[in-house]
């Protein structure tokens, strides 16, 4: 339960970390199907980075609840 006054990670934060790694899932895909090493790697850097932000946003709410 979230108890009032305690901020949490606001769903707009939450929705981009996951569009961050959606597009960087994207841009991976289209650089394996291309063959495009540059377009591949900067895809799997911006699906970690996402992942890592999500993650991070986890440990916050956990630590927040």
């Amino acid at each position: 339960m979230i108890q009032k006054g305690k901020s949490v990670v606001s769903v707009g934060k939450k929705f981009r970390h996951k569009a961050e790694t959606a597009k960087g899932r994207a841009k991976k895909v289209t650089g394996r199907v291309t063959g495009n090493r540059r377009l591949k790697a900067e895809g799997r850097t911006g699906q970690a980075v996402g992942n890592l932000k999500q993650a991070g946003d986890k440990v916050r709410n956990a630590f927040r609840h």
